[in-house]
């Protein structure tokens, strides 16, 4: 029972009293991971999982081969700047009218998660922290990726980590081929560590996964399907949990897997990732297949005429509509980005026959991802033996909404809600009421172990010690099927 209301004068000195208590109280400080996690880190034994690491868009060094110039990873020497011809071209990927995406291929690789971002400001080199802080994580818990080079001992007894770098200008569904392959090579050397480490020949190798952003939508799909891509006539694929087989636990962290509103607005306008860096122009970016996969989807009443945002079923525009994007002018048949076009069509010298090849590497790139999309959202349960689990930020306002002017075609970001600046909840949750029937319990295509709610953005999920923290634990300590006995030094 409530006691007696305080009277009306002492109200305010009491609630004054509360609250300088409560600024004077210390915060507790982030634990200890060494300490918590160092006899873990230093166990052995002949089960224990080795772990991938899948980053983000932008996340992998691209170099040209060859002449091994950066694509991306650096702003320093002769990388390829978007604002000049040769630039622009080494970083779009080609387009020929006629030929399906997968022929679409450059001298372009992948070399590496981005430990850091190597910039030049003002003429004095930076180096920006891209994914160091999962990878230092992962090196706490002994999962010590070698061609990092850490001088951090972690002791010889350990099974090491991997990053799966990829191309993420193409299409996810060709990536997971390339990830089927990885695994491949990676599971022999796990077999030969092993054998040389405790002298047990191991069988079948399963893997854990750490996955941030478009990472998490790449292993989606290497779960479901393997390393099957996408058909070319633009069915599905069949779902067959190929590549749940080798995972056992899998985190995504701020995955969008019901799209992300920003990247439309990215498409359409370019970006500049910060005021010293290269602009980077919608022709450019609209070479990516990848970066439509990013989309939001129709059904969830994302994209709306700017006049008519009350009533979403009426107004919902379909941003898959290559007839929707030559109507407003988007991206790659945006008039103003006639010369642009030139540069990466230089061979093609009609200013009519390379906006036709825009167009049609446009509409190309719509279906890929409206495939990819549905080959992600039928429902369906992995199989036993394989978690998802989340970690999503849902205390930034995030736009959940995107106005476009029909006169103009200018598209505005509105109406944010519970994100993590980039990537709603509702969207990493793949929550399928939003546009559709309310219900008190989530309705998602994905079934998720577990899901960790922090108050963080995009980024800063990954740096956050209770991710850390938690992704330790899931790791190393979370009880599984019986393992042998640990030997702890």
């Amino acid at each position: 029972m409530m006691g007696p209301m305080p009277h009306a004068a002492s109200t305010p000195i009491a609630l004054g009293a509360v609250l300088l208590a409560a600024a004077c109280a210390s915060r507790p400080a982030p634990p200890d991971l060494g300490e918590l996690y160092d006899a873990l880190a230093r166990s052995a034994h002949d089960r224990r999982n080795p772990v991938v690491m899948i980053p983000g868009v932008l996340g992998s060094s691209l170099r040209q081969r060859g002449t091994g110039r950066r694509v991306w990873g650096a702003f320093t020497g002769d990388y390829a700047n978007p604002g000049r011809a040769d630039g622009a071209r080494l970083i779009a990927l080609p387009m020929r009218a006629g030929a399906p995406l997968t022929e679409l291929v450059d001298d372009v690789y992948a070399d590496g998660a981005l430990e850091s971002l190597e910039i030049n400001l003002f003429g004095l080199p930076v180096n920006l922290a891209a994914y160091v802080h999962i990878l230092s994580a992962l090196g706490v818990g002994g999962y010590r990726d070698e061609s990092l080079g850490s001088e951090i001992d972690y002791g010889d007894e350990h099974f090491t980590c991997f990053q799966f770098a990829f191309d993420w200008r193409r299409d996810l569904s060709e990536n997971a081929r390339l990830l089927d392959e990885f695994l491949d090579e990676k599971a022999e050397y796990v077999r030969r560590e092993t054998k040389a480490r405790y002298g047990i020949e191991r069988g079948e190798i399963r893997f854990d996964f750490v996955c941030h952003s478009m990472g998490g939508l790449l292993l989606r799909y290497f779960l479901r399907y393997g390393g099957t891509p996408l058909p070319e006539d633009g069915s599905l694929p069949e779902l067959t949990w190929a590549g749940a087989q080798r995972v056992e636990r899998a985190v995504l962290v701020g995955t969008p897997n019901s799209g992300s509103a920003e990247t439309l607005r990215e498409l359409v306008e370019g970006v500049k990732f910060a005021f010293f860096l290269p602009r980077y122009s919608p022709a450019i970016l609209g070479t990516f297949p990848a970066l439509y996969q990013l989309l939001p989807r129709v059904r969830h009443g994302v994209l709306v005429d700017a006049e008519d945002t009350e009533d979403s079923e009426r107004s919902a525009l379909d941003l898959f509509d290559p007839a929707l994007w030559e109507r407003f002018g988007w991206g790659l048949v945006d008039p103003d980005q006639a010369d642009a076009l030139a540069e990466l069509l230089a061979d093609v010298p009609s200013a009519a026959e390379r906006r036709r090849i825009a167009a049609d590497h446009l509409a190309k790139c719509l279906a890929r991802a409206r495939q990819f999309h549905a080959a992600l959202d039928r429902p369906a349960r992995p199989p036993e033996g394989t978690e998802l689990h989340l970690v999503v930020g849902d205390a930034v306002a995030t736009p959940s909404r995107l106005a476009v002017d029909t006169e103009t075609g200018a598209v505005r970001l509105t109406e944010p809600r519970p994100g993590d600046g980039t990537v709603l909840r509702s969207s990493a949750l793949g929550d399928e009421r939003v546009g559709g029937v309310w219900t008190p319990r989530l309705v998602s295509p994905i079934d998720w172990a577990h899901v960790l709610f922090l108050f963080e953005d995009h980024l800063g999920l990954t740096q956050a010690p209770a991710f850390i923290d938690n992704l330790l634990y899931l790791l190393l300590e979370e009880p599984r099927e019986p393992l042998p006995q640990a030997r702890v030094p």
